[in-house]
């Protein structure tokens, strides 16, 4: 009952700030975050009423215990008498108050505490929701509304593998990681050189002192990213024209369990889009669900983290284009690949969508898919060939 009235209490108060920041942050999820508080707030409240209840307790054998000397002693004195009597209704006085202050619903003195956190709280999501928007570039408004069009550019490598282009303007070169585990990367002029079917033994060979390991590795603005083969979470940053490595990390949570069930291999997926640099893996925590991590490229820092709705389960691969996770399914057996989970960074309304856009005219899995934002287009990887996906956006709603 205690809980219930100063939900009421509380309530109009909260109603205002939240009023405040819903037109800044536009975000449903915000309202979780106060119904979290808002527990936390009650679980608090209890414990005030608990600890009260406990100094009344406390008073009450120390009264005892007065009462029982007091027994004892000579009622013949008029001074001591009148002194008893004036700390008997002292005793009686601080009884009531701790008694009121027990059944008391309000727990105003604890209240005004935790409202003050709450609205501290509050503030500071409000705030941090601000700097993620501006981080991210909220400008981004496009969709994706279908994959329109398959390209089978080479068969060449295994069943797993990844290539790519860096999405810098000036950047034609193509590059190419065969295997789960590998130390060589196969770089080539364009994409014309790369379709020749006898320039695979001819193309550049650039080695690495440090294995990757899956397939979710990306190159952008020039250096290779990837999970290094043999740890938990690290991930390097190569110089390709420098040929060293640039940087390192330890991505926090990550490395343990795969993002993608059909997927074992990779355990950490970078990824690529008009924003930069992302991370995409799972945690036990998260229930086996898809967490997305920002990523600085530049100082190799955590920008942010979230925890997606989209399951791990029957994935096989997933890639981010406009803030946006996509992530795509299939069968154990192999069928039809479709995209069937996005998540939306920035937009808390329409975080969790099931658009089912099928990939085309083709069966059987992907080991690894790269966006290329300059270029609107997925890199596929698919049972040894290299695919090329042309993506078709439409403007936010």
């Amino acid at each position: 009952m205690v809980a219930l009235q100063a939900h009421f209490w509380v309530i109009p108060s909260l109603m205002s700030i939240l009023g405040a920041a819903q037109h800044r942050m536009e975000d449903a999820a915000l309202l979780s975050y106060i119904d979290q508080r808002f527990l936390s707030l009650e679980r608090r409240l209890e414990g005030c009423r608990q600890e009260a209840l406990g100094y009344a307790e406390e008073l009450r054998e120390f009264s005892r215990l007065v009462l029982s000397r007091l027994a004892g002693l000579g009622r013949g004195e008029a001074q001591l008498g009148s002194e008893v009597q004036n700390l008997l209704a002292r005793l009686e006085h601080a009884q009531r108050d701790l008694d009121y202050l027990t059944s008391a619903t309000d727990s105003a003195a604890c209240l005004e505490v935790h409202e003050e956190l709450v609205k501290q709280q509050l503030l500071q999501e409000a705030e941090e929701q601000e700097r993620i928007k501006l981080m991210l570039n909220a400008s981004c408004d496009s969709v994706l509304a279908g994959i329109r069009s398959l390209k089978v550019v080479k068969k060449t490598g295994g069943k797993h593998g990844s290539w790519m282009k860096d999405p810098g303007k000036k950047h034609t070169k193509i590059y190419l990681l065969s295997g789960s585990v590998n130390n060589v990367v196969l770089e080539f002029a364009n994409i014309m050189a790369f379709m020749e079917s006898n320039q695979t033994l001819q193309a550049l060979r650039v080695p690495l002192a440090l294995p990757w390991e899956g397939t979710g590795h990306v190159i952008y603005q020039g250096f290779l990213f990837y999970h290094r083969y043999g740890s938990l979470n690290e991930i390097i940053k190569f110089n390709l024209q420098r040929r060293n490595v640039a940087d390192q990390m330890l991505l926090p949570g990550a490395g343990r369990i795969p993002p993608y069930q059909l997927s074992p291999q990779t355990k950490i997926d970078l990824a690529v889009d008009e924003q930069g640099l992302w991370a995409l893996h799972a945690a036990p925590e998260a229930g086996g669900n898809i967490v997305i991590t920002k990523i600085n490229h530049v100082t190799m820092a955590v920008e942010h983290s979230w925890d997606s709705p989209c399951s791990s389960q029957d994935a096989e691969a997933a890639f981010m284009a406009c803030n946006t996770l996509h992530v795509v399914y299939n069968s154990p057996s192999g069928g039809t690949s479709r995209i069937l989970c996005v998540y939306d960074v920035l937009d808390a309304l329409n975080t969790h969508r099931n658009p089912g856009l099928r990939f085309p005219r083709r069966q059987g899995g992907h080991s690894a898919l790269h966006y290329n934002p300059r270029e609107k287009q997925l890199f596929a990887w698919g049972e040894g060939s290299q695919i090329i996906y042309k993506l078709h956006t439409e403007q936010k709603v």
